[in-house]
């Protein structure tokens, strides 16, 4: 599509997919005509009317209501220590056995233990995590309609607004760093905390822990980078940020046309529908010498992997210290010599990973 037809109009998505860097990197920022704004939206009807789902000053306001749990200085100084004591701690049971599917074993929990502590769903165990983020990303890429998954969307959301019920009582007592918590602080509303959360268990469930899966699995399929990565000689973020370019654990973001627009010949129409393809720019031949190619001493500056404009993903410090500072260099400091052991198969398209890593280790 980007070299045939880059702005393609997509008859059973209903959707009009915008797919070269250049153009994704300027039109995003243009909120005036590309709305986040989406009432009939399937994120809005499934999960409520979250922040990524405003735009302009209530987005912003919401934005800053989260930022206290989001913040480098909070990641560095609160999440970071939790992180790597709950990662060593997998790691101990992993490493007293010699193979496993590391992505249940491993990449999963680093990932729910992770949230769970920078929602404040402490009560939540981290197969609920797991199965409710999943069931919320699987409903919002429903776009074919299909019953049962839209119930289990609605199933999984009951089930977070049922341990969100069991938490505020808790943390209007004792406050904490926690996105329930800081919400609850910056007087949010309580259906704009429920939205939030379950924006932020959507978002930051699935994507880390398929990157941890993925990265650990480029690696192991890419020897000579892995040598690369284990010498110092390219470092753990770079790793992750092109594994991120390379296969964008979220591809796709949409958005509603709010008034006409004329682009590239193309006529805009107010409601139309517009999806950004992140995981297709982020492939541009036109940007990246080789894009297919996973290549981890390339300048990935220009990759979009966490968005192009305000709505720029608010978790990805969070993200970048759980996977570059922690997941990935303890799991190669402590596992010896890691091979896979089996089939890796990957799966999705407005959110990609992969669904298995056996792997087996001295």
């Amino acid at each position: 599509m980007r070299a045939q037809a880059p702005i393609a109009y997509v008859p059973q998505l209903d959707a009009t997919l915008i797919t070269r860097h250049a153009d994704i990197v300027l039109n995003e920022k243009k909120i005036s005509v590309f709305s986040s704004d989406q009432p009939q939206g399937l994120m809005t009807k499934l999960m409520g009317e979250n922040l990524m789902r405003k735009d302009g000053k209530a987005h912003m306001a919401e934005r800053r209501a989260v930022y206290p749990t989001m913040s480098p200085r909070t990641v560095r100084e609160v999440w970071s220590s939790e992180f790597r004591a709950q990662t060593d701690r997998l790691l101990d049971a992993i490493t007293d056995t010699t193979e496993a599917d590391l992505f249940w074993r491993y990449a999963m929990p680093v990932s729910a233990n992770a949230l769970r502590s920078m929602t404040g769903l402490t009560n939540m165990s981290v197969e609920e995590m797991n199965r409710t983020s999943q069931g919320m990303i699987d409903g919002c890429a429903n776009y074919t309609g299909d019953l049962e998954i839209e119930a289990r969307c609605n199933d999984c959301t009951a089930s977070i607004d049922k341990h969100i019920t069991e938490k505020l009582s808790e943390l209007k007592i004792q406050p904490d760093h926690s996105l329930i918590s800081v919400q609850l602080a910056a007087g949010l509303t309580e259906s704009q905390i429920r939205a939030n959360i379950k924006l932020s268990i959507s978002g930051g469930q699935n994507e880390p822990r398929d990157a941890i899966a993925g990265c650990i699995w480029a690696l192991l399929s890419h020897p000579d980078q892995l040598t690369l990565a284990l010498n110092g000689q390219v470092s753990w973020l770079q790793v992750f940020e092109e594994y991120a370019r390379w296969i964008s654990p979220i591809g796709m973001s949409p958005r509603r046309v709010s008034q006409r627009y004329d682009y590239r010949g193309v006529t805009f129409e107010p409601e139309d529908r517009v999806f950004f393809m992140f995981s297709s720019a982020n492939r541009d031949e036109e940007v990246f010498s080789a894009p297919d190619v996973f290549d981890i001493t390339r300048d990935i500056t220009p990759s979009i992997a966490f968005g192009a404009g305000p709505h720029f993903c608010a978790g990805a410090w969070a993200s970048r210290a759980l996977i570059a500072d922690v997941a990935l260099p303890r799991f190669f400091e402590r596992v010896r010599r890691p091979k896979l052991n089996g089939e890796v198969p990957f799966a999705g398209w407005a959110f990609r990973g992969p669904l298995a890593l056996p792997c087996s280790w001295a």
